[in-house]
């Protein structure tokens, strides 16, 4: 069964600020409004706002020296030697872009779609070891954390019958800043979130991978934090398919996320578990020192 996009009509909420909706850097579609509830940005007044920047200003005046180590790492540059209080700034700023991210966030904004003369190649960008393809015989998709209280094991096959499958022609866009327009089809997040709901107050989804090797054959498992607005969003989807044919290994097979209003990071490949909490659980890059929402 296939499906095409449909619109989403926007709807009012009472009592809230218009604020221009976010556009990101490869947006072709005029920016519409959005309506944000007051409550999400009280935190951030304009006091915070100029202490945020003095502070931003100040660290970048002495060299970067409060940046943690990871950061180094990931532009090429030496590390420096920092304490866990010399990362509050930082912290605090990733904290701010977060914050004001989520207060942005509306499930009726949606990515650009593309046509399929549009399509262009996409890469592997994964720098680590790709599994083995004989786990795909074997491979079961777990759910935890479910309001059933059980355990949940479900096989391809499973999913592919039980589930509508929808196509979608987007970018997929990656923070080292190139990017790739490709056409994906697998089932919504969320007919999967209806199908085996979640505890009744759960707010985010811990999913793991079958990617868990750096490039030298060292553990390093892969996982991502995703909130359940997201997964909700009418663009989630968990994968099976790219460019009409079914994903190879080195994309994520058999199931991957796709996250088209999310940085690449946090479309996860080979997806082997998820389990839903109240709190929000550890993300990769998120412990790396980096921003846990990623949005584009």
């Amino acid at each position: 069964m296939r499906s095409k996009q449909n619109d989403v009509e926007p709807k009012s909420a009472r009592g809230s600020v218009l604020l221009k909706k976010f556009q990101g850097a490869f947006s072709e579609r005029p920016a519409e409004p959005i309506e944000v509830e007051p409550s999400m940005l009280h935190r951030w007044t304009r006091r915070n706002l100029l202490i945020f920047g003095a502070g931003a200003l100040a660290t970048f005046a002495v060299g970067g020296s409060q940046l943690p180590r990871e950061v180094f790492e990931r532009l090429g540059l030496d590390p420096v030697k920092t304490g866990p209080e010399d990362k509050w700034l930082l912290n605090k700023a990733l904290r701010f872009d977060d914050d004001v991210s989520t207060a942005l966030y509306s499930q009726h904004h949606l990515a650009p779609t593309y046509t399929k003369s549009q399509i262009t190649p996409l890469k592997n960008n994964y720098n680590g070891a790709t599994p083995d393809p004989a786990y795909i015989s074997g491979w079961r998709l777990t759910l935890d954390g479910l309001s059933s209280g059980l355990s949940v094991s479900l096989d391809i096959g499973t999913l592919l019958a039980h589930h509508q499958i929808h196509d979608q022609i987007t970018r997929l866009v990656c923070v080292e800043g190139w990017s790739a327009i490709a056409w994906w089809s697998g089932l919504r997040f969320d007919d999967l979130l209806h199908a085996y709901p979640p505890v009744s107050q759960a707010k985010w989804a811990h999913i793991e991978s079958a990617i868990n090797l750096d490039a030298n054959g060292n553990s390093d498992p892969y996982f991502v934090s995703i909130d359940l607005l997201t997964a909700e969003h009418p663009q989630s989807l968990l994968a099976t398919h790219l460019n009409g044919k079914p994903l190879t290994v080195e994309h994520g097979a058999p199931l991957r996320l796709l996250v088209p209003v999310k940085l690449g990071l946090k479309n996860i490949k080979a997806i082997t578990r998820i389990t839903y909490t109240q709190d929000e659980p550890p993300d990769y890059w998120a412990k790396r020192g980096y921003s846990r929402y990623d949005g584009i």
